[in-house]
C-alpha cells in the first residue's frame, strides 16, 4: 500500500526578520532617571547575590577539602603508629632475645669455670689441692689428732712427699696417715680425723654449680 503523499514541501522562510523590542523611553527624564537607578540598583543586587553565592561555594569547597586533608592526615598518622608499635614490639623481642643469649653465654662460663675448678685436682696440680685440704683441717684440729688421707692409689706416693716436707717445717709431730683407696677418682679425697671430715669430689662441686646455673641454662 502506497503511503500518503498529499502533504506539500515549503521553502524555510530565511528572510524573516524577528522584531526586537523596544525600550520604554516614554515618561519625563526624571522618571526616566528612577527607572535607570532601579534597573542599576537591581543589576548590583545580582551581582551582590553572585559574589555572596561564590563566597559560599568557595568556603563550602575549601571546607570539604579541609575535611579530606584530615581524614588523611589521622589515617597517615594512624599508620604510622601502627607502625612504630611494630617496631618497637620487634625491638623488645630481639632485645629480650640478646639478654636471653647473654644469660645463657655467662652460665655456660660460669659452667665452664666450675669445671676447671672442679677439675684443678686433676688436670692442673691434684696433689696441690690435696695438700691445701691438708692444711685446712690442720689448722682447725688440734695437735695430735690423727687424720686419714684417702686418695686414689697413683697419687700416694706424691701425698707423702708433701706431707714429708710439711713435717720437716713444723717442729710438732703430725699424725698425718695416707691410705690408698682405688674407689677414688685421680685427684679426689676424703680426709678424717676423730670429729669429723672433709671430702674432694669434683664430679660433686660441678653438679652443685650446675643445679645453680640450670635456670640459666635451659635445656
Amino acid at each position: 500500500m502506497m503511503a500518503d503523499m498529499s502533504f506539500q514541501a515549503r521553502p524555510f522562510a530565511f528572510d524573516r526578520v524577528f522584531a526586537i523590542a523596544e525600550p520604554d523611553l516614554s515618561g519625563s527624564a526624571s522618571e526616566l532617571a528612577l527607572r535607570l537607578a532601579a534597573a542599576e540598583a537591581q543589576i548590583e543586587a545580582l551581582r551582590a547575590d553572585h559574589v555572596a553565592m561564590l563566597a559560599v561555594a568557595r568556603a563550602e569547597a575549601f571546607e570539604a577539602g579541609l575535611h579530606e586533608a584530615r581524614q588523611e592526615r589521622d589515617a597517615a598518622l594512624l599508620s604510622a603508629a601502627d607502625a612504630l608499635q611494630a617496631g618497637l614490639e620487634e625491638i623488645e623481642e630481639r632485645h629480650g632475645a640478646v639478654l636471653d643469649g647473654l644469660a645463657q653465654d655467662a652460665a655456660e662460663v660460669a659452667l665452664a669455670a666450675a669445671d676447671l675448678l672442679a677439675g684443678h685436682a686433676v688436670a692442673v696440680a691434684p696433689v696441690q689441692t690435696i695438700d691445701h685440704a691438708i692444711a685446712r683441717v690442720l689448722a682447725q684440729i688440734a695437735r695430735g689428732q690423727e687424720v686419714v688421707i684417702r686418695v686414689n692409689p697413683d697419687l700416694v706416693g706424691d701425698v707423702e712427699a708433701r706431707i714429708a716436707d710439711r713435717q720437716s717445717r713444723d717442729r710438732r709431730r703430725l699424725a698425718l696417715v695416707v691410705v690408698e683407696d682405688v674407689t677414688l677418682p685421680p685427684g679426689d679425697a676424703q680426709i678424717t680425723w676423730d670429729s669429723g671430715g672433709v671430702v674432694l669430689d669434683a664430679a660433686a662441686r660441678r653438679a652443685a654449680v650446675l643445679a645453680e646455673l640450670a635456670p640459666l641454662l635451659g635445656a
